[in-house]
């Protein structure tokens, strides 16, 4: 979804108000939980939904 929208971890940190580091952790499915408020913040800056970035292995 980032490649999709030219955008890097970096600038998506940025544009939510999280660490580069928080959201490492979450692309690479390592985290137990997310608040909502980061998710609706990565989606509002991807213009997707939910949907389109979560998974259940």
């Amino acid at each position: 979804m980032l490649a999709d929208r030219g955008m890097t971890l970096t600038e998506l940190a940025d544009r939510v108000g999280v660490t580069v580091v928080n959201l490492s952790v979450l692309k690479n499915g390592r985290a137990k939980a997310v608040r909502f408020s980061t998710l609706t913040g990565i989606c509002r800056a991807l213009e997707c939904q939910p949907g389109d970035i979560l998974r259940v292995d």
